[in-house]
């Protein structure tokens, strides 16, 4: 039996590369669009032969920077994918935007061929700490992005950054007020992590204390005006991103492009799929349901407990730490707000 497959599509380019980035991608000012847009429509059409047309619930364009991509590359994939499965007639469709790589007349283009959400990478209010980051845009050109998709008849979220060197408490609940005037009805805000290979990790930074760190998650709840749903996302309820919602219960996704990663159901056998591409390797029914309690306790709604993760969890650890666990009316497993500020040691106790 083929169940409903997310799909999740990278696209690799930037105009340049920030100083806090890890992913892949490639600071390219003329990439092979070509070329690109024909590696992506002979991944898909692999896994159409290979999974057949199945249903789609959602597709996310992630990067690198979507929205440098051409609106004609953008039509031809969705196009194939349009073809090759039966996507949803409420399919979400996400793309990734930088302020700078799109105007209104792109942005019209990309809702025309099927976009009904845009995530864009603000990541600050401030100019000064943008141009630390290595960001290309400014503060006024971000804002006036978020106006104009404002108006158009599609979703918005934008990501922020906090936790950088410097950086208080105080200057988070301004950032959050700032926010605030945005009228976003969801944002994501993700905590600065130095990681190997980045410019960052070769500065030296002087970084905020864990226990500052966990003062300004607690004051991003206190301030902002939209819910937390995830650990490091927010939204008013029916703005969540129905995508990141899927993969962190553990539905079936396909990673398409280089650098993309899937997880492929066929015959209730589980599949990993690293690196994109067409190779994919047997996955065991316990290492999938390890990466649904790590993907599923950081969403507020918990971790939905099936049988396959009651096998693994870690019950008499639940039970022994009341204040960090709280079980929902729909038989998942959730972590309190202290469990929150300390979910990493928390997710380790938690698989036996």
């Amino acid at each position: 039996m083929i169940v409903p497959h997310n799909i999740y599509i990278h696209v690799p380019f930037c105009a340049s590369k920030c100083n806090y980035c890890a992913f892949f991608s490639h600071a390219c000012k003329n990439p092979d669009w070509n070329d690109y847009e024909k590696n992506i429509i002979n991944e898909i059409e692999f896994w159409a032969d290979t999974l057949g047309s199945i249903s789609v619930p959602t597709i996310f364009f992630g990067g690198g920077t979507p929205s440098f991509m051409p609106n004609k590359t953008f039509n031809s994939i969705i196009q194939t994918l349009t073809s090759k499965f039966k996507l949803s007639s409420d399919c979400e469709i996400t793309l990734e935007a930088n302020p700078g790589t799109i105007d209104e007349y792109k942005l019209n283009s990309f809702i025309q061929i099927g976009v009904n959400r845009l995530s864009i990478g603000v990541q600050s209010l401030n100019d000064n700490t943008l141009q630390f980051l290595g960001r290309r845009h400014d503060t006024k050109t971000a804002i006036k992005l978020i106006e104009t998709v404002q108006k158009k008849p599609i979703k918005l979220s934008a990501d922020f950054i906090y936790g950088l060197p410097d950086e208080t408490v105080s200057d988070i609940i301004e950032t959050c007020k700032n926010i605030n005037s945005l009228g976003l009805t969801h944002c994501s805000m993700y905590e600065l992590t130095i990681e190997p290979g980045t410019p960052f990790s070769k500065m030296n930074l002087q970084m905020p204390s864990n226990d500052e760190m966990a003062d300004m998650y607690c004051a991003i709840s206190e301030t902002l005006h939209l819910p937390r749903y995830e650990v490091s996302n927010y939204a008013t309820p029916g703005n969540e991103c129905i995508h990141n919602l899927n993969i962190w219960d553990g539905q079936a996704y396909i990673g398409i492009g280089q650098g993309a990663a899937g997880r492929i159901l066929i015959d209730n056998q589980w599949y990993e799929q690293m690196g994109g591409g067409k190779k994919f390797e047997k996955l065991s029914t316990t290492a999938r349901a390890e990466e649904r309690i790590i993907t599923g306790i950081r969403q507020v709604r918990g971790v939905y407990l099936d049988s396959q993760v009651k096998k693994i969890i870690n019950m008499q650890y639940v039970k022994s730490n009341p204040d960090l666990f709280q079980f929902t009316s729909d038989d998942r497993l959730a972590a309190t707000e202290k469990g929150m500020l300390i979910l990493d040691d928390l997710t380790l106790n938690l698989v036996r």
